[in-house]
């Protein structure tokens, strides 16, 4: 009876994280079916860097895994304007409106990410494990995630975010921006 009761403070947590980093901009995935998880990285993080496309970010090596470690932070980091997640969000134009929408949710101010681990998968995705933390207490501990290079900057994946609005939205499609229905 007691697992039951720490799965169900799980399942609760768990759902009120995903407001807060909804309300923060966040992505994520829940590591479930539909999960867009890469398979064998193509690249090893201590590969050299290539240079940055047209004055972007790194597309491979050290200096693309620091970039992504980097930009899953900032859009968790609830001091980031919504113009600056919009901007690190795959295809964020499209999910500008649900980003603002959330970003009064009070518990939007304690969220924030830890990314454990990234692997190059190509040289224009890569898989990333991270957890979700609330007020500094994980929440939602090594979830797989996607950065996408697109623009020459490496930003959280469309399928990530997706993931957790539809985790929000307990597993139902229905309801979401038309962006995580295609």
């Amino acid at each position: 009876m007691q697992r039951l009761h720490f799965r169900e403070s799980t399942l609760v947590s768990a759902s009120l994280l995903v407001a807060a980093v909804l309300a923060v901009g966040a992505c994520s995935s829940s590591g479930g079916a539909g999960n867009t998880q890469p398979a064998t990285p193509a690249t090893s993080p201590a590969a050299p860097t290539s240079a940055p496309a047209s004055g972007g970010e790194p597309a491979s090596g050290a200096g693309a895994v620091a970039a992504i470690k980097k930009n899953w932070a900032t859009f968790f980091n609830a001091k980031t304007s919504t113009s600056k997640r919009v901007a690190l969000l795959q295809d964020g134009d499209k999910l500008a409106a649900a980003i603002r929408a959330q970003s009064a949710n009070p518990l939007a101010a304690t969220a924030s990410a830890k990314v454990t681990h990234v692997a190059l998968t190509g040289t224009s995705q890569a898989s990333v494990t991270y957890s979700i933390l609330a007020a500094g207490q994980t929440v939602l501990p090594s979830q797989q995630g996607v950065a996408v290079y697109q623009d020459g900057v490496w930003k959280v994946g469309l399928a990530s975010f997706c993931g957790l609005l539809k985790l929000e939205n307990a597993g139902k499609t229905s309801g979401l921006p038309a962006a995580c229905k295609g």
